[in-house]
């Protein structure tokens, strides 16, 4: 075989189906969030609107975030030192564990250096040592959850998307002496919608199962003190593991579980993901934690990240902007193309100074192709405003159909 050969045939199909991934160079503005300056071809600069981040809340550049990361950054470096177990465990790294406990209600918490690998090496963990366990994994789980469990070689069972009945009759044809996990997500990232969590955890409770609930996109944003949905819904006592991430409404880097003393020790002492890692910077560990006790007091940011959400949405149906319903803060604008979506994106970006990326396949079906739009608190009603007057511009260009009102 032609290695070089086969992977640029790779590539070239991947530009022929609209699905070749082009990453534009942004320098995002401390204070001018969520403006960017674009670096394009010879050396030529520009500023856009940035509409598809996952600093959902601007915590990326919150003063109380960047003067905190700043001072320790001074005293203590740049880096970490190492892996937590030879010689990088700071203190920092310790006292945002227990502030990430606290915030979920559980005994411990473990940081990890994403959110993705704080998926695949606790599943890949907890589900490599228990013998003869069986996972019972959500139809939509993310690529994280979904690589951790296949690292595990567990017996594994894919429900339907949110369909507890389902589940149920998956378990209830299994062995009633096995141990079982169900995993699954709080919020979905690419349509927005929110997990049953009751009635998953009572099937769950049924059967004897422990229960992992990846809350990335829902930690910092709902919850009286932005513990997440499970939080909002009184339901965190009810989950085994909580999983989360740092690098979303909380502005930083890092991923993380919470669950009982005794869990997070056996994953910290099995995980080789956890284990073999170099360790956050401590300037990172430090700049989460302040902003996790930010959002504990502070309910503003969320009020405003609703409000403009729901701007969004009303502007959008009055342009006839088709975007999928949803009860989260996630504007999937359907597309329906992989080709058109590319377009959009691309016009968007060159005309109207609008960033925003198109999600285009293997992240959703095909014929599902959407531009994922992500309103913060920082975008103004003009910014708004400006994003649905470009899109109703386009959806014209592009023939696109229209939602009736």
């Amino acid at each position: 075989m032609d290695i070089q050969r086969h992977m640029e045939q790779a590539l070239a199909t991947l530009r022929t189906d609209g699905n070749y991934r082009v990453f534009a160079e942004l320098e995002r503005q401390c204070d001018a969030f969520p403006r960017a300056t674009v670096h394009e071809g010879e050396g030529g600069t520009r500023e856009v609107t940035v509409w598809c981040s996952n600093d959902y809340l601007g915590m990326g550049q919150h003063p109380v975030v960047t003067e905190r990361m700043t001072e320790i950054i001074r005293k203590c470096g740049a880096g970490a030192g190492g892996t937590r177990n030879i010689s990088g465990t700071n203190h920092y790294h310790v006292m945002l564990e227990r502030e990430l406990a606290d915030l979920h209600g559980k005994e411990a918490a473990l940081i990890f250096t994403s959110g993705y690998v704080s998926n695949w090496a606790s599943l890949g963990t907890l589900l490599s040592n228990i013998p003869g366990i069986i996972v019972y994994s959500d139809a939509l789980n993310h690529a994280s959850m979904i690589e951790g469990i296949r690292h595990s070689r567990c017996t594994k069972r894919v429900f339907r998307h949110n369909d507890y009945r389902h589940l149920r009759e998956l378990m209830a044809a299994d062995d009633p002496a096995a141990p079982k996990m169900v995993a699954f997500e709080s919020v979905y990232s690419m349509d927005g919608d929110i997990a049953p969590i009751k009635e998953i955890c009572d099937v769950a409770d049924e059967f004897g199962a422990i229960t992992y609930l990846d809350e990335v996109h829902a930690v910092g944003m709902y919850g009286p003190r932005g513990g997440g949905v499970a939080e909002r819904e009184g339901l965190m006592d009810r989950l085994t593991v909580i999983e989360g991430t740092l690098g979303k409404a909380f502005g930083v880097m890092g991923g993380y579980i919470t669950g009982s003393a005794t869990l997070i020790d056996f994953v910290r002492s099995f995980s080789s993901g956890f284990i073999f890692t170099t360790a956050l910077p401590p300037a990172l560990a430090a700049g989460a934690t302040a902003a996790i006790r930010h959002l504990k007091t502070s309910g503003l940011e969320r009020r405003k990240h609703q409000e403009a959400v729901a701007k969004v949405r009303a502007a959008l149906d009055r342009k006839g902007i088709p975007h999928m319903p949803n009860p989260s803060h996630i504007v999937p604008v359907m597309v329906g193309n992989a080709a058109k979506c590319k377009w959009l994106s691309d016009v968007l970006m060159r005309d109207y100074a609008i960033y925003v990326q198109p999600i285009n396949y293997p992240t959703v079906p095909v014929g599902t192709e959407r531009l994922r739009i992500t309103p913060t608190p920082l975008h103004t009603d003009a910014d708004i405003r400006h994003l649905a007057e470009a899109l109703s511009a386009l959806w014209s260009q592009c023939a696109l159909s229209r939602a009736v009102a």
